[in-house]
């Protein structure tokens, strides 16, 4: 049964290998070929071919493969000719759906021309040369799919009044010594979903802001080190700063994260989450707000969402002396570090119909 896919029509068929294949016949080669209009799931191909022998062409070949490492471009499978039948049509033609394309990700791919035969084979050209290219991050259509997975599960507002950092006693001598007691930016790891557009890109400081329940205050257990600065929530938080969403994961685990990105008005962290991300109301949203207070008195007032554990990301530099430095009385816990952490693929909860 034929399927159509996006340009391309999918034959669903079984091809053991080239021994079911007739003797390659002289069909063109495809050269020169181009990829275009790349998103996190989909491509388009076009390429060229002499007119000797196009009349005959049926169907392409099209073998794509995720790039092992820099060095290789090798198939991974030699024997299996292709890992798609499409049906001559038209070029440039779009390939998505069925491939179950990964955002940024370096793929090769390469194509031969076909010509099916009476008796259900193959006539084949060369392959063509292989082509490399990568696909692109989210869009902010994708990460408005994952935001609104995340506000289902983030539960109601709890009240809070301090952001912290937690750090190795050396990290914040450091800062002290060598960056002019200021905290400096450093770029996002690799950790999330993977088709986040601020991974390896965005620079800023993380900051946590979660509360216990039972007293309000910050948890005494910490991955990242057993100092901790603690700021005024309106020091980073204010009308003057924008808040977006970034990202929405799990690491095989029953918590989920959320990553936010807190940028003052103007920055150059504004100006690149402008571009990528979802922008949030900061005062009417599912996941960290900030609001004049009741009183009348011009004070702030600071909620975080109760079930997701919330990474903020703050896109300058942090004087020391904005906050305070401590040591905490809990355990170092290394088995709840996020850093370079892979998101679950198989969580329901948390992924979307693309990529991983």
């Amino acid at each position: 049964m034929d399927e159509a896919i996006g340009n391309i029509v999918l034959i669903r068929t079984q091809i053991p290998g080239l021994g079911s294949i007739s003797e390659m016949e002289e069909l063109p080669v495809p050269q020169n070929i181009k990829i275009s209009n790349i998103t996190c799931d989909s491509f388009r191909i076009c390429w060229d071919m002499e007119p000797r022998g196009k009349e005959r062409i049926t169907h392409y070949f099209i073998d794509l493969n995720k790039k092992e490492n820099k060095n290789s471009n090798k198939f991974k499978h030699k024997d299996v000719p292709t890992k798609l039948v499409a049906k001559a049509v038209p070029l440039p033609m779009t390939v998505r759906g069925h491939w179950f394309l990964s955002p940024r990700t370096e793929y090769t791919v390469a194509v031969q021309t076909a010509s099916k035969q009476t008796d259900g084979d193959y006539a084949i050209s060369q392959w063509s040369e292989i082509i490399e290219f990568c696909t692109a991050d989210y869009s902010t259509v994708h990460l408005n799919q994952l935001m609104q997975k995340a506000e289902v599960i983030a539960g109601r507002m709890l009240r809070f009044s301090v952001f912290y950092r937690n750090q190795n006693k050396e990290y914040f001598d450091h800062a002290r010594e060598a960056q002019d007691n200021r905290m400096l930016q450093s770029v996002k790891d690799n950790s999330g979903s993977h088709g986040s557009p601020i991974s390896g890109k965005l620079e800023g400081l993380f900051f946590s802001c979660n509360t216990e329940f039972n007293t309000g205050k910050p948890p005494q257990d910490s991955p990242y080190g057993r100092h901790r600065f603690e700021v005024k929530a309106e020091t980073l938080f204010n009308p003057d700063t924008n808040l977006y969403f970034g990202d929405f994961y799990c690491m095989y685990t029953a918590y989920h994260f959320v990553i936010l990105v807190l940028a003052p008005k103007g920055s150059a962290g504004d100006d690149f989450c402008k571009q990528r991300l979802p922008a949030l109301d900061i005062a009417d949203n599912r996941f960290l707000t900030c609001k004049q207070g009741e009183a009348g008195d011009g004070g702030l007032v600071f909620h975080h969402a109760q079930d997701v554990i919330l990474e903020v990301i703050y896109t300058e530099p942090v004087d020391l002396a904005s906050g305070t430095v401590a040591e905490i009385s809990g355990h170092q816990l290394m088995s709840m570090s996020t850093v370079n952490a892979k998101k679950d693929p198989s969580c329901k909860t948390c992924n979307i119909s693309v990529g991983r």
